[in-house]
C-alpha cells in the first residue's frame, strides 16, 4: 500500500451497526467497501476457489484437495487509536462474536493500547565433541564480529532494510545426556518477515566456521520458536460503567474477572484453558493471514512456563480508581512476507483487510484481539457462566446437525436456546415442529 491509501484505511470505521443480521454475501461486499478490497480480494476472502489446486499442490507435499474453515470478520476493534477489521479462520462458535463484543466495551474505553520489541529471531547452533567447553565458548566470542559478519553476508535486502544478525550468545551446558554441550544462538532482526527462513539460512552458512573455532562437532542448526526477544503487549483500561450488565454493577464484574485470572496465575489447571481462550483470538487471526500458528502456539506456552512453572499470560487487576485493567504479553513470530502470506490469496486479501503494512503492527493487532478475548471468557465465567452465551451460538450447529437447513438453523436455534436444552433429540423436535407451522422454513 502507499501511504496515501494506509492512511484512507486507517480512516474507516470498525462499528459496523447490525453487521450479525446480514447474508454472508452481504457482509463482503460491506467489508469490502469499508476496506476497498478488489474484486480478486473479495472472491479470495469468499473463499470461491480462493486457494487454486495447482497452487495448493505447491506449498506442500502429497496434496489430494484443501480444507476449509470458517471465515469471519471480527468488528468494533480500535488499537493505539486505529480502528480495524479482523479476519478470523476458526471452527469454535461464539469466538468472533464474543471478540466483536469485547471489541466494543473497550472502543468506548478509549480502545487497545499496543508496544512490542523489535522483531529478533534465534537461531541456535549445537556443538559436541567438545573437551573444553568453557574455552570454546569464550573462543566463540572473541569471534562474535566475524561470525555476525558471515551470517550476514548472503541476505542484502535484509541488511539493506535495517535488519540482520544484532548479537550472538552462547550456552553451555555442563551436563547433558550425551556429555557436555555448547550452544551459540544468533540473534536476528527479521524486519516484516516470520524469520524461520532467514535465521536458519544463516545457521546453516556459519556452521563450518564455528567447527574451525572451537574443534567440535556442529549438530542442530534451527530456529527457536520461543521467541523470546520479540515480545508484544497490549493493555486496556475499562471503567466500571462499561462493564455493568442488566443484572451485576460494573464494580463487581471487574472484581469477578481479577478474581478468575488470580486462578489462572497461581494454577497450572485453570491457566491451560485460560491461555486456550486467548489463543482462541490469536490463531484465527494468524491462520487467516497464512501465518505459522504452531510456531505462535509453542512460543506463547514456553513463554507461559518460563519460570517453571506454567501461568497466566495475562494479568487483570483493578486499579485505585476502580479501573479493570487487563495487560497481556507474549512472544509473537508472524510476518507479512514470504511463506503463505505471499503465496495464498486468500491471505493476502486477509491482510488487505485489516490494512496492516508491517509485521509489528499485524503483532499488536493480534494480540489485542488475543486480550480481547481472554476478557470475554472471564467475563462470562465470573457473570453468566460460560455455557449460557457459548450454547446459545453452539446451538446452530446442533440445529445443523439435526438436519435443518436454511431459515429453520435460526428457528431451531433460537427454540433450543430459550428451552435451555440444546441437543440434536430437541432440535429434531423443533425441527418438526418447524416444518409443521410453515413451509417457508421448512428443512
Amino acid at each position: 500500500m502507499s501511504k496515501a491509501s494506509d492512511l484512507s484505511h486507517h480512516s474507516i470505521s470498525s462499528r459496523l451497526d447490525g453487521f450479525r443480521n446480514l447474508e454472508p454475501h452481504e457482509r463482503l461486499a460491506l467489508v469490502a467497501e469499508i476496506a476497498g478490497l478488489t474484486d480478486a480480494d473479495q472472491k479470495a476472502i469468499s473463499g470461491m476457489d480462493a486457494l487454486p489446486i495447482e497452487l495448493a499442490n505447491g506449498m506442500i507435499e502429497n496434496v489430494v484437495g484443501k480444507f476449509e474453515l470458517p471465515l469471519g470478520v471480527a468488528a468494533n476493534f480500535t488499537v493505539n487509536g486505529r480502528d480495524y477489521l479482523i479476519p478470523m479462520a476458526v471452527e469454535e462458535p461464539s469466538v468472533v462474536a464474543a471478540a466483536s463484543f469485547m471489541a466494543k466495551i473497550v472502543r468506548d474505553c478509549g480502545g487497545f493500547s499496543t508496544s512490542s520489541t523489535t522483531p529478533i529471531m534465534r537461531a541456535q547452533v549445537q556443538i559436541l565433541d567438545l573437551k573444553d567447553p568453557h574455552g570454546a565458548r569464550m573462543r566463540l566470542l572473541e569471534q562474535a564480529d566475524a561470525l555476525m559478519a558471515l551470517a550476514n553476508s548472503r541476505d542484502k535486502v535484509l541488511i539493506g532494510l535495517g535488519g540482520g544478525c544484532k548479537d550472538i550468545e552462547v550456552h553451555v551446558f555442563d551436563d547433558t545426556p550425551i556429555g557436555p554441550m555448547v550452544v551459540l544462538h544468533l540473534l536476528v532482526d527479521v524486519r516484516d518477515a516470520m524469520g524461520a527462513n532467514t535465521v536458519n539460512t544463516m545457521a546453516e552458512m556459519i556452521a563450518p566456521e564455528i567447527e574451525e573455532i572451537t574443534g567440535g562437532t556442529v549438530r542442530l542448526r534451527i530456529l527457536s520458536n520461543l521467541a523470546d526477544k520479540r515480545l508484544v503487549r497490549a493493555r486496556v483500561a475499562l471503567t466500571p460503567d462499561a462493564l455493568s450488565t442488566k443484572t451485576l454493577d460494573g464494580a463487581a464484574v471487574a472484581r469477578g474477572i481479577a478474581e478468575a485470572c488470580a486462578l489462572a496465575i497461581v494454577d497450572p489447571y485453570r491457566a491451560a484453558t485460560h491461555n486456550k481462550g486467548i489463543m482462541n483470538g490469536i490463531d484465527p487471526v494468524v491462520l487467516a493471514t497464512g501465518n505459522d500458528w504452531r510456531a505462535v502456539e509453542a512460543g506463547a506456552h514456553a513463554w507461559a512456563a518460563r519460570s517453571g512453572r506454567y501461568t497466566s499470560l495475562s494479568r487483570w487487576e483493578v486499579a485505585s480508581n476502580g479501573n479493570l485493567v487487563g495487560t497481556i504479553e507474549l512472544p509473537m513470530a508472524v510476518g507479512i512476507v514470504g511463506g503463505a502470506t505471499k503465496t495464498h490469496p486468500a491471505a493476502q486479501a486477509a491482510l488487505r483487510l485489516m490494512g496492516v503494512t508491517s509485521a509489528k503492527e499485524l503483532a499488536e493487532v493480534t494480540v489485542a484481539v488475543g486480550l480481547a478475548q481472554n476478557m470475554a471468557a472471564l467475563r462470562a465465567l465470573s457473570t453468566e457462566g460460560i455455557q449460557k452465551g457459548h450454547m446459545a451460538l453452539h446451538a446452530r450447529n446442533i440445529a445443523i446437525m439435526a438436519g435443518a437447513k436454511g431459515e429453520a438453523v435460526e428457528v431451531v436455534a433460537k427454540a433450543m436456546s430459550a428451552a435451555g436444552d440444546v441437543s440434536v433429540d430437541r432440535a429434531k423436535e423443533f425441527l418438526s415442529q418447524a416444518y409443521l407451522s410453515g413451509p417457508h422454513i421448512a428443512p
